[in-house]
C-alpha cells in the first residue's frame, strides 16, 4: 500500500497514547440535569425554536428548524421539560439563543423514530431528505450541513467521495476508535453516500499511525470494488480538506473554491456514522463521540455523549480533574478554542475537550520575527504568514488580501514552527473575520 501526502506541513507530537487504547464509553446524563441546546450548531442560518417554555419534549423530537435553505434542524437529546429559552454561552465564546431542557431520566423516544429503515429502496431524494431531517452537519468541526454538501450543483461532476480518517490533530482519537469498533457501520455509511453519486468511487484515507484501523477497514470493504483504503502520511494538517484532496487525488482546490470544483466530496468519520444511523436506522443526530484528554483529567478517554450536556457535567461524570486545569480547549490543540467557562454545552461540532495543567499549558513569550522563513517553508497553503502578520500589524487589509490571507486554513502550523513564537495564526484568524465582516457591510 503506497503512502500519500501533501507538500509542506509539520510533525508535532501526536499525544494520542492518552486515549487511543480507550474503547468508546457511553455516558448518559443523569435525571434532573439541564441540557442546553443552542439554536445554531452549523454553518448557515440559525434555527428557530419549535417548542416553548413548559413543553414536554421527547428523545429525538425536532425542537428547532429553519425555513432557510442553508441550515440544519436540531433535535432533543433527552426527554424532559423545557425550562427556558434564552441566550447562552457556546464553545466559540459567543452567546446563542438556546433551548434548556431538564432531563427526566426516562429517555422516552418520539414515536417517529426508527419507523422507516428500508433504505435499500430509497431514492436519491429520499436519502438526502433523511440526512437533512436528521440534522447532520460536518462533525469534524466545520459544521457544514451535510445534505447540502452531498447535493452540489449538477454541473459539478463528483467522481470521488473521500472518507477523511486522518485525524491529524494531536490528542484526538475518536475517529480511530470508531474505525475499529464500528467498522462495518462506517463502510455501510460510505456505501449509502456512493448511492447518491453512482459515478463516484469511495476512498478511505487513514494515517499510518492507525494500522489496526487500516486492517479493519480493508477487511470490511473486501468485495466492494468501489471502495479503496489508502494510507496517508502521519503529518499535520493531513486531515484538512484541501490537503487531503491533494494527497489522495493530486488535485488542487482553487482559491475560494470548494472540493466539488475538483470532483470531490470529503466527509468526516463520525459524520458518515451519523448518516448510517439516519438512513439505515431512522435516528437523528442526538449524540457525538468526544475525546477527553490532557494531563489535568483523571479519566481520559473517548465518550459517546448526548448533545447539550455541559463541559462541567461531562467532566464530573468521567471522574473530574486530578489537578486544577490552567487551560481548557474545545477541540484540538492546533485549531481548538480556549474556553473561559465550563458552563458551555457539547454541541454537534465538539470533537474534543482538552484540559491542561499550568506546566503543560505554558505559552512562551512572543518575540520579534527573525525572518527565518520557517512559517513559509511549512505553511500547507503555500502562504507567507510573516508577511500577513506584518500587514495586520500595519492595519493594511488591502495587502492582507493581496497576499491571499483569506486562503489561510487556520491550521496553526506557522505559530507552532515559529522560533520567535509569533502569534501568527491567531492574528490571521482575527484579520480574516474582520475582513469578512467588512465585506458583509458593503
Amino acid at each position: 500500500m503506497r503512502t500519500l501526502t501533501f507538500k509542506r506541513g509539520i510533525h508535532p507530537p501526536d499525544s494520542k497514547s492518552y486515549t487511543d487504547w480507550s474503547p468508546i464509553k457511553i455516558l448518559m446524563p443523569d435525571k434532573g440535569l439541564l441540557m442546553t441546546i443552542p439554536l445554531s450548531q452549523h454553518i448557515g442560518a440559525p434555527c428557530e425554536s419549535l417548542v416553548k417554555k413548559g413543553d414536554r419534549v421527547l428523545l429525538g423530537q425536532k425542537i428547532a428548524d429553519s425555513s432557510a435553505a442553508f441550515s440544519a434542524p436540531i433535535h432533543s437529546s433527552v426527554s424532559g421539560t423545557v425550562t427556558d429559552i434564552k441566550p447562552m454561552l457556546t464553545p466559540s465564546g459567543t452567546m446563542c439563543n438556546s433551548i434548556i431542557i431538564e432531563n427526566d431520566g426516562l429517555f422516552e423516544e418520539h414515536p417517529s423514530l426508527g419507523k422507516d429503515t428500508s433504505y435499500a429502496s430509497f431514492s436519491r431524494e429520499k436519502i438526502l431528505e433523511k440526512i437533512k431531517e436528521a440534522g447532520i452537519v460536518g462533525l469534524g468541526g466545520a459544521g457544514f450541513p451535510t445534505h447540502i454538501k452531498q447535493n452540489p450543483p449538477k454541473e459539478k461532476k463528483i467522481d470521488t467521495i473521500i472518507l477523511n480518517a486522518a485525524e491529524c490533530e494531536p490528542y484526538l482519537t475518536t475517529d480511530h476508535r470508531v474505525l475499529i469498533e464500528k467498522t462495518d457501520r462506517v463502510i455501510k455509511g460510505l456505501e449509502i453516500l456512493l448511492t447518491l453519486h453512482p459515478n463516484a468511487k469511495g476512498i478511505i484515507a487513514v494515517e499510518t499511525n492507525k494500522p489496526d484501523a487500516i486492517a479493519a477497514l480493508t477487511k470490511s470493504s473486501e468485495g466492494n470494488s468501489k471502495i479503496e483504503v489508502v494510507s496517508v502520511l502521519t503529518k499535520y494538517p493531513q486531515g484538512s480538506e484541501k490537503q487531503m484532496i491533494d494527497a489522495v487525488t493530486g488535485r488542487q482546490v482553487p482559491s475560494g473554491g470548494l472540493p466539488a470544483d475538483v470532483g470531490c466530496i470529503v466527509d468526516n468519520v463520525d459524520t458518515v456514522l451519523a448518516i448510517e444511523r439516519a438512513v439505515a436506522k431512522d435516528r437523528p443526530l442526538m449524540r457525538r463521540i468526544v475525546t477527553l484528554s490532557g494531563d489535568a483529567v483523571k479519566c481520559p478517554g473517548n465518550y459517546q455523549v448526548r448533545l447539550g450536556m455541559s463541559f462541567k457535567d461531562f467532566i464530573e461524570a468521567t471522574g473530574g480533574f486530578k489537578e486544577e486545569p490552567a487551560k481548557v480547549i474545545a477541540g484540538g490543540p492546533m485549531m481548538g478554542v480556549a474556553v473561559y467557562s465550563l458552563d458551555i454545552p457539547i454541541i454537534k461540532t465538539s470533537s474534543a475537550i482538552l484540559c491542561f495543567t499550568e506546566k503543560a499549558a505554558v505559552l512562551p513569550p512572543e518575540n520579534n520575527c527573525i525572518r527565518c522563513g520557517k512559517c513559509v517553508e511549512h505553511c500547507p497553503m503555500g502562504l507567507m504568514p510573516l508577511e500577513l502578520n506584518s500587514d495586520i500589524m500595519a492595519d493594511d487589509m488591502e495587502s492582507f488580501e493581496k497576499h491571499h490571507g483569506l486562503d489561510c486554513i487556520e491550521c496553526g502550523s506557522c505559530s507552532y514552527i515559529c522560533p520567535a513564537k509569533r502569534h501568527l495564526a491567531q492574528s490571521i484568524r482575527t484579520a480574516k473575520r474582520n475582513v469578512m465582516a467588512m465585506k458583509k457591510k458593503k
